[in-house]
């Protein structure tokens, strides 16, 4: 944090200047403001007060900025002046003269006009904050979208989106959550050992989904920054808990996606799907430690949905290596994970895995087609599966529709034009 050292350009031009505010407080944003937001709602204790100072410092950039120029460091720019506001809060509601909210905010230097901010080192608070907003008096229902939002900054109408709700209703539902916290005063301190294992199903659901959720964004900036945001906190959620084998499960499973990343487009920036990509393009070191963790987690014996989803991504990376894939194998991981975990993700991975294995693809298609599930009609990765495997089974009219409703349903640039020479190659044999 405090690394994106843009400068001040104080001589350029006012538009230009302008321009130069903006993309610093949008990087800032999209980069630091999980940070931001977990560091001062663990100190001051209030979610909700935090996430409003942090909002008018960002106002305040944008109005400061363009006329005194981009500070050297943003984000110590961002968080000294949403300091500064929390303590005028306090000090308006007559709480300055409580010793221990003065230890919290050392002296403020209130004579610099917020431009030149102090130095300041960044705690990493964030997974403290996951296991605070998984507290059992919060209802289970909206922990994970409520990590979402706190500790990861995603807006409530993206997080509405994952969890097929009106925005309105997931802004509702936070907004609760976050009074709750406040009202029954939830400690904002990191949970006792003892506690732990009963909230952490619901943090490793948190980062698992913010992940997700960011996987397949190839044209949109600052998914990577924010998969590696979920990484991070994955293998320090591992590092934190050693003896739980799904966190060690999780980490090697966001490990093993992160390590293949670089090979999802080739240098055309095309989109390569994992069986066709490059395994010289992966990285190595990023792999190696996904197995290593997966080792880890096998070691302690106590199988979960997260070590097995690793294993699927470990086997399929094995094959692309050795040049064969073990679709027999993978099959089997997916019939394990589905005693464990039956969720369509799942079911639709074990039908394409059988159906590319001895299983035959009127196999798979027969997994796919007695699947009973609402969401089916605009579930891209149902459809996709679909043309796949009625592709391979030589049913080209239900392949060539399976692949338009596909194509209807992609939003990414890279993916649609890959789809589209599939459809194209289809419909021309």
């Amino acid at each position: 944090m405090g690394g994106h050292a843009i400068g001040r350009e104080v001589n350029a031009p006012a538009g230009e200047l302008a321009g130069l505010a903006a993309a610093a407080a949008e990087l800032a944003a999209r980069a630091s403001y999980g940070r931001l937001l977990s560091w001062l709602a663990w100190q001051w204790r209030d979610i909700a007060a935090a996430e409003d100072a942090l909002a008018e410092a960002f106002a305040k950039a944008l109005a400061r900025w363009p006329i005194d120029g981009v500070p050297s460091s943003p984000d110590a720019w961002l968080l000294t002046t949403a300091k500064r506001t929390l303590l005028m809060q306090a000090r308006r509601e007559k709480l300055a003269q409580d010793p221990a909210l003065l230890a919290l905010f050392p002296a403020e230097g209130e004579g610099n006009g917020g431009n030149a901010p102090e130095a300041e080192a960044f705690p990493d608070h964030r997974l403290k904050l996951l296991f605070i907003c998984a507290h059992p008096a919060i209802d289970p229902a909206i922990r994970s979208a409520l990590m979402l939002q706190t500790v990861l900054g995603l807006d409530a109408n993206r997080i509405a989106s994952a969890y097929l709700v009106k925005p309105g209703t997931m802004t509702k539902r936070l907004v609760r959550a976050k009074s709750k916290i406040k009202a029954t005063a939830i400690r904002f301190e990191e949970p006792e050992p003892a506690e732990r294992p009963e909230r952490l199903a619901s943090v490793l659901e948190a980062i698992y989904g913010a992940y997700t959720l960011h996987w397949g964004q190839l044209d949109q900036d600052g998914a990577n920054d924010l998969a590696g945001e979920a990484l991070y906190l994955g293998l320090l959620a591992a590092q934190a808990m050693p003896d739980e084998a799904e966190a060690l499960g999780l980490a090697s499973l966001l490990a093993c996606c992160e390590a293949r990343r670089p090979a999802r487009l080739d240098d055309a920036g095309r989109f390569v799907p994992l069986d066709l990509q490059d395994a010289r393009r992966w990285d190595g070191a990023m792999l190696r430690e996904a197995l290593a963790l997966l080792g880890r987690a096998a070691r302690l014996e106590r199988p979960g949905p997260y070590q097995l989803e690793a294993a699927i991504q470990a086997a399929q990376m094995h094959g692309v290596i050795a040049g064969s894939m073990p679709w027999d194998d993978i099959a089997s991981l997916y019939s394990r994970l589905l005693t464990l975990s039956p969720t369509l993700g799942a079911r639709i991975g074990h039908a394409v895995a059988l159906g590319l294995g001895s299983g035959g693809a009127l196999a798979g298609l027969h997994l796919l087609d007695a699947m009973d599930d609402a969401s089916l009609s605009t579930h891209q990765p149902w459809w996709a599966a679909k043309a796949r495997l009625a592709s391979l089974a030589g049913r080209r009219e239900t392949a060539v529709a399976a692949y338009e409703r596909t194509l209807a349903l992609t939003v990414e640039t890279a993916v649609r034009d890959w789809l589209q020479m599939q459809l194209s190659a289809m419909k021309a044999g």
